[in-house]
């Protein structure tokens, strides 16, 4: 029987200002992320558990240190776009190639989410920046939008993990 992994998450803020509960919720799914991750083998990790065969836990943590990087440092920095993919291999930042690791993974996914939250410290929750051209992208949206993405993922990792070993948990 495998035991359940060590949880290292934050602790939810109850209260406080709007970007105190913002980036607490959001920190709390990023920690959800590695927790549903520990303990898990590079062979687990890469194991397609679910028909699509990109959908694995490693897949997963790949995708959303992308995500971290497209939505932070792309979208409200300017920044140029270093992602995987492409227009004629979109699904790049799921697929896990040979030589990465889980442990990698995580520290890259770690690594882009420190960029993130560096990034937004500095700015207001309302500034806003052009976005696709004639659209406007405030900090408030990337969080929110964030929240929902890293979630609906944690989720996805809590059915990968519970079907390649059986591990439950928060």
């Amino acid at each position: 029987m495998t035991q359940t992994p060590v949880d290292n998450r934050i602790e939810l803020p109850y209260t406080g200002d709007e970007r105190t509960l913002l980036c607490g919720f959001l920190d709390f799914l990023r920690g959800t992320i590695e927790f549903k991750c520990a303990g898990l083998s590079d062979a687990d990790a890469a194991r397609s558990v679910l028909p699509s065969q990109l959908n694995t836990a490693a897949g997963i943590v790949k995708h959303l240190r992308w995500v971290e990087h497209y939505w932070f440092e792309v979208a409200l920095a300017g920044r140029p776009s270093r992602a995987p993919y492409t227009r004629e291999d979109p699904d790049a930042d799921w697929r896990v190639e040979p030589g990465e690791t889980i442990s990698g993974l995580i520290a890259d996914y770690a690594e882009q989410c420190t960029v993130s939250r560096e990034l937004v410290a500095g700015l207001d929750l309302d500034h806003e920046v052009v976005f696709r051209g004639d659209k406007r992208l405030s900090v408030r949206w990337v969080l929110i939008h964030m929240i929902e993405e890293t979630g609906r993922h944690a989720g996805h990792l809590d059915v990968v993990r519970e079907l390649l070993d059986g591990v439950t948990g928060e």
